[in-house]
């Protein structure tokens, strides 16, 4: 297959893919008011690993949205900081988020874009300057492992705590062909190592 031929199959498979997205209702996530004591929420509930999928930037002739992943809790001590952590498979611990608890006891906290790189892609922020500013991601390990994680909050002050869970998920197809996009248009370098298998 030429690379032609794979441009204009990327473009078929984004639109067929943003009419399925579009005609799918999202599950939001609320906070549950008639629960006092401390409780956390994560939306989206479940995340996909592919490089612009997570980040979103425009590559070519379309602009996906990033997967901006937001984290509300309610029933906390006024004033404290609070930080969350991600545990999960293959001992996988990172920290994602920080808030203050706001006076009604609520806070919001959503992962910055490079908590997303660092933390969750596992690889680095990288930009160049010619003709304008190009941003680019730079990967060098494996993404954090796919997986049912456990999102925790702990309080500095006290020891309220919240949990809640968290699905990790592979990318699709959609999300593969996305990144060779963005590896084909210098937005995304990949420096992993290849391993090599030995011959018997």
């Amino acid at each position: 297959m030429s690379n032609q031929q794979k441009m204009n199959f990327c473009k078929v498979l984004v639109l067929v893919s943003l009419i399925t997205v579009s005609a799918c209702a999202s599950n939001h996530k609320t906070l549950d008011r008639s629960i006092t004591g401390p409780q956390v929420i994560v939306n989206p509930e479940s995340i996909r690993l592919g490089v612009v999928k997570l980040l979103g930037t425009k590559i070519a002739f379309v602009e996906l949205k990033p997967t901006n992943i937001v984290f509300e809790g309610s029933g906390f001590k006024p004033k404290d900081s609070i930080f969350i952590t991600l545990t999960g498979p293959n001992q996988t611990k990172v920290v994602l988020a920080d808030a203050t608890i706001q006076p009604d006891g609520n806070f919001k906290a959503e992962v910055s874009k490079l908590t997303k790189i660092t933390e969750i892609l596992r690889a680095d922020a990288g930009f160049e300057i010619k003709e304008k500013y190009e941003e680019f991601i730079i990967l060098t390990q494996p993404p954090i492992p796919e997986g049912v994680y456990t999102v925790k909050v702990t309080c500095m002050s006290s020891d309220l705590t919240a949990e809640t869970k968290l699905a990790v998920k592979g990318p699709t197809l959609f999300n593969r062909m996305m990144d060779w996009l963005g590896k084909k248009k210098g937005k995304i370098q990949d420096r992993r190592v290849k391993q090599k298998i030995p011959v018997p």
